[in-house]
């Protein structure tokens, strides 16, 4: 028998104890009006037993499990890889290992990559639809350089307005955007005048991390995620607006400081902080992608002071400043073809010089975000930042700003 009959036999085994003991969704190949994402998925083991697989030896099966993800290297059909993690425990370990981090290989597998660095030498390409109706942001990875029609499902958002300042609500799931949901993953929160910002990141981003404290807890779901590391807002970024208190025209002027991230992180041999996977309580359904948290803490507060304010040894993005362009009279930067719409959203974020870069290296863009179309946007972003941090910084622009504009 050959290699492709056992791959294609191993799929088609795959199928079968799908059909037989629980229902497989995953997001791919989408258009805007379906969204799918991974949901928790239980594996029947009396319906594995009895699959010609389950005795494999272990040399062999992680011989066949490699050649499986180097063949699925794009979605939709990298989500045979998905499928391999979660047949069963050994299989999930054995994929887990063998499945390389968004900043080696440059692929977005499990829904742990999203919290995990993007790529050092290249940018991972995504687009953002806004729904004015449901104020809701919905991020994909884009599949079709030529179309945003259809893209891979991964983050969405949603927009809740307070008395005193605006949260953004971070989940995994397109259809269920809120804080009591296991997908939970974070938020974005603003001051009044939509100036400041800051993201919270429900898992510790690196150990130490330090979850902010507030007089009240309260009591999101009942599983807890660790008796050892609390689920809470962990603080990862502080987004700042430049006041514009003489109404002068021009680009907006925004600095991002990122708390979890060294500014070593930036330099020949630097080291990000890169989570593994989500804390929680047991292991028994796969999604190494299962979602819980218990406690959740609140903060009223924001960090005052001048754009330059900054805590030492962290790295701090900013803006690249635009050139003003004679002959079309507009500010404008190189988004190489990424961007097709002029508008005050638009940014592209590099070092700041404060972080000791100098030459081409403070120039590599590091975040841009752009308008293509009627409530259509691109994100494209890389090494040191995260798809979670990246998403977060962009709804920032999105928020209403009374003192910047």
């Amino acid at each position: 028998m050959s290699f492709k009959s056992i791959i294609q036999d191993m799929k088609g085994e795959f199928g079968s104890i799908s059909r037989k003991g629980f229902d497989m969704k995953f997001g791919y190949g989408m258009r805007s009006r379906s969204h799918r994402v991974v949901q928790d998925i239980t594996v029947p083991i009396d319906a594995f037993k009895q699959s010609c697989w389950a005795n494999m030896p272990p040399e062999l099966l992680r011989d066949v499990l490699m050649r499986i993800e180097a063949s699925e290297t794009t979605w939709p059909p990298r989500k045979n890889v998905v499928s391999c993690a979660g047949v069963c425990r050994n299989w999930r370990e054995i994929m887990k290992e063998i499945v390389k981090a968004p900043e080696a290989s440059g692929k977005l597998t499990f829904p742990i990559s999203l919290k995990q660095p993007g790529p050092r030498d290249s940018l991972i390409q995504c687009y953002i639809k806004r729904n004015r109706s449901n104020q809701t942001y919905y991020l994909y990875l884009g599949l079709n350089q030529s179309s945003n029609d259809d893209g891979k499902f991964l983050l969405a958002a949603r927009k809740c307005r307070r008395p005193t300042c605006t949260d953004y609500i971070i989940s995994l799931n397109c259809d269920y955007v809120s804080k009591g949901s296991s997908a939970y993953i974070g938020k974005l929160r603003s001051n009044f005048l939509g100036t400041k910002f800051t993201i919270y990141d429900v898992h510790p981003p690196s150990t130490g991390a330090k979850v902010t404290k507030s007089r009240s807890t309260r009591l999101v779901n009942i599983k807890r995620v660790s008796p050892k590391v609390p689920a809470g807002n962990y603080p990862v970024s502080h987004i700042s607006y430049e006041l514009n208190v003489l109404g002068s025209r021009g680009p907006r002027r925004m600095q991002c400081v990122m708390d979890s991230i060294p500014a070593s992180a930036i330099e020949p041999g630097g080291v990000a902080p890169t989570q593994t996977e989500f804390l929680h309580s047991n292991l028994d359904s796969f999604p190494s992608i299962s979602f819980f948290r218990s406690k959740s803490t609140r903060v009223e507060t924001f960090q005052s002071g001048p754009l330059s304010g900054q805590k030492e040894g962290v790295l701090v993005l900013r803006n690249k400043a635009p050139r003003w362009h004679e002959q079309l009279q507009c500010w404008c930067l190189n988004f190489n073809g990424r961007v097709t719409v002029a508008s005050v959203k638009n940014f592209q974020l590099v070092a700041s010089p404060e972080n000791g870069v100098a030459g081409p290296e403070h120039e590599n863009v590091i975040l841009q975000f752009g308008k293509v179309g009627k409530d259509v946007f691109t994100m494209d972003y890389q090494y040191p930042i995260s798809a979670f941090q990246a998403f977060a910084i962009c709804l920032s622009s999105f928020d209403t700003k009374i003192a910047c504009e």
